[in-house]
């Protein structure tokens, strides 16, 4: 009789940049891995960014002095940030949230998120190299726009974590803005070119290639909803939406945003005690004006929004627009008032002609108390592994959390410190 070794064998739950990841990274180490998802990969939160791969995304947002500032923040939404009221029932994570913005969480946050983002984008780029895909990729940084002296000089400490972390930059004048992108309107007394970072034209469709790679190696795609786990003698049963189930002997949770829902769905021997917020935002894209061109993403920090050069599915060009953090419950109903701010900012320092038909997205970035991701294995429950909580910046950690995770399941020596991300940390006692 013929016995299958089931040890090496995983269930990947999420198509989009983690789970994707995931699911490469663990192919690429020998197991046997099935993907599964609602939709076909990259329909859903990694759908939507700026396409931008930088070592400046290490600042999370709940960083000293964020105290400080909440009250006005709370009392007058801004471009940058817009609280809705079904943000308010999740207020243990609101509470906590604000716990962690204090600067010893924050270093050891801003070092771990660093590794992270570091061994991503090198991943992304060998993933890239071996897809032949390199013709989405920029190399030449992005940029940040300062309207006045004392909006640069309010971002100090901003500059002051990016030196010590020696992320190449170079402050701009005018001219030097405008020598670096002579298509932007002169509104702005400064810029900063973060240099050590890259983007990609089409993040979506790079998300369905690193798929495509995944079933060329012989991985399994599976469309279901998942909506409950249990725990069995020799692995986990998945149970879907439609009363379906199935088994694994190791199941990783990379559904984003979901993956809170799931987990409470289930049964679990754990201590496990997370809460997860929402960083919602939202994109809108414009056709370009012929001979009008922007040669990197521009975020321009009174506006909160970040410009993008993309291409859409047949290649052309078009430009992306994303708005800044709006905190709301995450199924709560769109509110397009933030991306027509941000579109009306926009509209005045960059040419653009029509939006885009249908192109209007909406999508929730999932955030753990302290900005980190949770990595690695359920404590009393083997085989059943975490990658979730990215926050913003999913597609610039995705590859990294992927090949962490595959080698933690592989017990190999990691790449990179996991400890800042174990799912430990949030253990009840």
């Amino acid at each position: 009789m013929n016995f299958i070794d089931t040890s090496r064998q995983v269930t990947v739950l999420g198509g989009g940049i983690v789970g994707v990841s995931c699911s490469l990274a663990l192919q690429s180490k020998g197991w046997r891995v099935t993907m599964v998802d609602r939709l076909d990969p990259g329909q859903e939160t990694s759908a939507g960014n700026a396409g931008v791969l930088s070592r400046s995304s290490l600042l999370p947002f709940n960083r000293p002095g964020l105290g400080m500032a909440l009250p006005s923040m709370l009392l007058k939404s801004s471009p940058g940030f817009r609280l809705r009221a079904s943000a308010l029932d999740n207020w243990p994570w609101m509470l906590k949230f604000l716990w962690h913005a204090r600067r010893s969480t924050f270093d050891q946050t801003t070092m771990a998120l660093d590794a992270l983002i570091q061994l991503s984008v090198n991943t992304h780029k060998v993933w890239m190299d071996q897809a032949q895909a390199k013709n989405l990729l920029l190399e030449n940084g992005w940029l940040w726009l300062y309207q006045n002296p004392a909006a640069f000089e309010a971002s100090a400490f901003v500059r002051e974590v990016l030196q010590e972390f020696s992320v190449a930059n170079e402050v701009l004048s005018p001219h030097g803005l405008h020598d670096l992108e002579p298509h932007v309107a002169p509104h702005f007394s400064h810029g900063l070119w973060i240099k050590d970072a890259v983007s990609v034209l089409n993040p979506q469709a790079l998300v369905k290639i690193y798929a495509q790679q995944f079933l060329n190696a012989g991985g399994v795609i599976e469309h279901a909803e998942v909506t409950a786990l249990s725990q069995q003698l020799t692995g986990w049963q998945w149970q879907t939406v439609q009363g379906q189930t199935q088994w694994a002997s190791n199941v990783v949770v990379a559904l984003g945003p979901w993956s809170g829902r799931l987990l409470a769905a289930s049964r679990l021997p754990s201590r496990f005690n997370m809460t997860m917020g929402f960083e919602r935002g939202y994109h809108r894209q414009f056709k370009p004006v012929e001979g009008v061109h922007l040669r990197r993403p521009i975020y321009d920090m009174a506006g909160a929004y970040v410009l993008s050069p993309m291409q859409n599915e047949g290649g052309d060009p078009v430009m992306r627009m994303t708005t800044g953090v709006e905190l709301a419950a995450h199924d709560a109903k769109a509110n397009w008032e933030q991306l027509e701010a941000a579109e009306n900012a926009a509209r005045k320092i960059f040419p653009m002609k029509e939006t885009v038909a249908e192109a209007d997205w909406l999508g929730s970035r999932p955030t753990l108390p302290d900005s980190r991701p949770v990595i690695g294995e359920l404590t009393n429950c083997p085989g059943l592994w975490l990658a979730f909580g990215h926050q913003h910046i999913g597609f610039s950690t995705g590859p990294g959390t992927g090949v962490l995770l595959a080698e933690l399941m592989s017990s190999e020596s990691t790449s990179i410190d996991a400890q800042a991300f174990r799912p430990e940390r949030f253990e009840s006692t």
